[in-house]
């Protein structure tokens, strides 16, 4: 059986819908059960709209007891853990859901004698490059950007500390900024920024971010799921290549004009540089306090260079994104712009 946290969020649609189509089978995931963790009161008819066959739980990863029910006949199955919080109200929620939820979580696998768990980070554990020639590799050291970052590089520590002690057999992912179907209201808020002429450039636009389509993620998360040498493993799972900002907005912009027929402003959003300076200031401040804004956090971000090579999974897993930006933003205006 195939189980996974998060399983109504952005990229557990993405993971369901390609497992129940038969598409991982050709990265070796074959179609199985699944069942899906989901917390309390939230939507399940986006998963029951891909398949009535998902045997949904509500429960929580920071609540012991929901787990052990959601887990207590995962023996010899393979758990894909999702579930996490990037955008909280409050700076402890990052540490008491993607740390001790995760922790909360491998301690109930163990008990339960799973087979494998595949645990989804993110790239601010390694926070930002130096420049545009510095990209991540699974070398890369520890250096995370805010509490979400702390609580993603203290998850995969704790992580491959259980592997080390030969507890758990577990592989992490790290993604960066993702895109696809599923996907969220703010992904709307962006694409009618650049309609209207306000896509966000800080400085001159040159600088890089790795992004990654959610199919192109399924695809590691399914390789790494089956594969021995993924076992204590680490592996960034991202498109081919970085793009600049300027490219991405470009990109979206002519999406929408020649493939949509929408009518675009054509303009920019330029802001100076030290805008986004100033506003990882602010952020610092606020999370000092406990405090966290969504915007002022995004805004720190837009000046950065977070790029990664693929190269280990490449060689390692045979990893080979199937989809560049143009092809899987097609796919995800198509979600919006029907």
């Amino acid at each position: 059986m195939i189980y996974i946290t998060g399983a109504n969020g952005w990229l557990g649609l993405n993971l369901i819908d390609s497992i129940i189509s038969g598409r991982t089978e050709q990265w070796g995931l074959k179609k199985k059960q699944i069942n899906a963790l989901i917390l309390p009161g939230t939507d399940k008819k986006k998963i029951l709209n891909i398949s009535k066959e998902v045997k949904i739980y509500e429960g929580d990863i920071t609540d012991v007891g929901s787990i052990e029910k959601f887990l207590s006949s995962a023996k010899n199955s393979i758990i894909f853990h999702l579930a996490g919080i990037i955008h909280p109200i409050k700076v402890t929620d990052f540490f008491r859901v993607n740390e001790q939820g995760t922790k909360n979580l491998m301690d109930c696998a163990i008990r339960s004698s799973i087979k494998k768990m595949i645990i989804m980070s993110s790239n601010s554990p390694c926070g930002c490059n130096k420049d545009h020639r510095s990209l991540f590799d699974e070398k890369s050291t520890y250096n995370p950007y805010m509490n979400y970052g702390k609580s993603k590089m203290k998850m995969e520590i704790i992580a491959n500390n259980y592997f080390s002690k030969g507890l758990l057999d577990l592989t992490i992912i790290r993604s960066p900024w993702f895109y696809g179907p599923f996907q969220p209201k703010r992904q709307k808020i962006f694409f009618d920024m650049i309609k209207n002429g306000k896509g966000p450039i800080v400085g001159d636009g040159s600088n890089l971010r790795s992004m990654a389509y959610t199919e192109n993620i399924v695809q590691g998360l399914a390789l790494a799921s089956n594969n021995k040498i993924a076992s204590g493993k680490t592996y960034w799972i991202a498109d081919n290549r970085p793009y600049t900002m300027t490219e991405i907005i470009n990109t979206i912009e002519d999406l929408l004009i020649k493939k949509f027929n929408i009518k675009c402003n054509c303009g920019r959003l330029k802001l100076p540089f030290f805008v986004s300076e100033i506003a990882e200031k602010i952020d610092f401040t606020l999370q000092k306090f406990g405090l966290y804004h969504q915007k002022i956090h995004v805004l720190s971000e837009m000046n950065k260079n977070i790029a990664c090579s693929i190269d280990l999974a490449k060689a390692e897993l045979g990893y080979r994104p199937d989809y560049s930006l143009k092809e899987g933003m097609l796919k995800s205006l198509k979600e919006v712009y029907h």
